[in-house]
């Protein structure tokens, strides 16, 4: 038996460690990144870093959104429980899809949750579905979560690289017969993050069928649907069938500026959508009343989403230039507010890359500007647009010092580039 202040670290469970937790010595990346920019700030006191790397809006939300808090917040029969979600949000969640996406036959009543963001709904799904020795197939590069939590039960993720060459989409002919037959969860996400590519219908059409033909279930992550650039927003529920084999995930994070009200919605199969609330009730008492009231404000001024899109696409045009002009192979994303660029072999009689957390780490040391690395499916890097700024000026003086710090190094790129 342990002493009192040792017995604790062997009582971890399994999934997180067990007794080894807390000292596994490696680095997550994230944590990397961070500790990059506390070191080349501290190396170069009083120096702007540009930031590059976050995922999130720079900006807070419309005045609109924030008013209808407020209100809602003021009234008593907000105070308690929301529990599954008021009526009115997902009544107004089944409108949105209509308005914005095109998507009809939406019943509010059986077909619609509210999450308390994303993430926490995709951390659910494992829970309602997999069993020890069940698989989840998991595009990468992505968000991981879904794939933790499959962990977490007992089963296990497969990997489906998202290569230049496929379009960023997963090649669901390449997945062997034995890991169909045991898949439950395939987890999509359109417009990706971090390659910014876009979904196509022919595509959605696919894992349609597919999901049909190997009885699986499609969770399309949707935390990016609305910002697509030039296009009308493509929904996977918007393809027939989809709504037989998935559901959609719909955040109001990025496309209304509300990333800490954690509000989001899932929308589509009836039976899904019963499992998942089933275990949400296990887990929590829903999201304030007040922020789903002002959830059904943004959802029905979409037009928030296209100015917010405005800003971002101004300011990705003109990173694609000055990448573009330095020999990257950068190009307007179909949605998201991210470039995805294969970074060089070196600098011109200088450093050589063997990974893109390298050059992340030379741009931060060298340049103070910070990223985010990908080494999942080749090496690349993302540049986030929603670095902050102090009005549109500072927005064009950012990005001319961006331009300014990455004008000073000659890359060199693999002929393939």
């Amino acid at each position: 038996m342990q002493t009192n202040d040792t017995y604790i670290q062997y009582l971890f469970a399994e999934r997180l460690g067990g007794t080894m937790f807390g000292k596994d010595t490696k680095i997550y990346k994230f944590e990397k990144i961070k500790r990059a920019k506390r070191a080349a700030l501290a190396a170069n006191p009083g120096a702007e870093l540009i930031d590059l790397g976050v995922g999130e809006p720079d900006e807070m939300a419309f005045p609109g959104v924030v008013q209808a808090l407020q209100r809602a917040a003021e009234r008593p029969e907000n105070r308690g429980y929301a529990d599954n979600g008021i009526p009115e949000f997902k009544a107004a969640a089944a409108r949105y899809l209509q308005n914005v996406y095109g998507v009809s036959g939406i019943d509010p009543e059986t077909e619609v949750l509210h999450g308390i963001g994303s993430k926490p709904v995709l951390a659910m799904f494992p829970s309602v579905f997999i069993n020890p020795g069940d698989v989840t197939l998991m595009t990468v590069p992505g968000y991981p979560v879904m794939a933790t939590h499959t962990r977490w039960y007992g089963g296990s993720v497969v990997n489906l690289p998202l290569t230049e060459e496929k379009g960023f989409l997963p090649d669901l002919d390449a997945i062997p017969a034995d890991v169909r037959k045991k898949a439950k969860l395939l987890y999509l996400n359109y417009p990706n993050n971090p390659t910014g590519a876009g979904a196509t219908k022919a595509f959605f059409e696919k894992a349609v069928k597919f999901a049909k033909e190997n009885e699986i279930i499609v969770v399309h992550d949707a935390a990016y649907s609305a910002l697509m650039y030039g296009v009308k927003p493509l929904s996977f529920l918007s393809v027939p069938g989809a709504k037989d084999v998935g559901v959609e995930i719909h955040s109001l994070s990025k496309a209304f500026n509300m990333t800490g009200w954690r509000l989001a919605f899932v929308a589509g199969n009836d039976r899904v959508i019963a499992g998942y609330g089933n275990v949400k009730d296990n887990y929590d008492s829903g999201q304030f009343k007040a922020i789903q009231q002002a959830g059904i404000y943004a959802l029905e001024h979409p037009e928030i989403t296209d100015e917010i899109k405005e800003k971002y696409e101004r300011r990705l045009r003109s990173l694609v230039k000055t990448l573009t002009d330095m020999g990257f192979a950068a190009s307007m994303p179909a949605g998201t507010f991210y470039l995805y660029v294969k970074v060089p072999r070196g600098v011109k009689n200088g450093r050589r890359f063997a990974s893109a957390e390298e050059f992340s780490e030379f741009l931060i040391a060298e340049k103070l500007i910070s990223t985010v690395p990908w080494d999942d499916a080749g090496p690349y890097i993302r540049f986030s647009a929603t670095f902050e700024t102090k009005g549109k000026a500072d927005e064009q003086r950012v990005l001319d010092e961006f331009k300014k710090r990455m004008g000073g190094l000659q890359f060199e790129f693999s002929a393939s580039d």
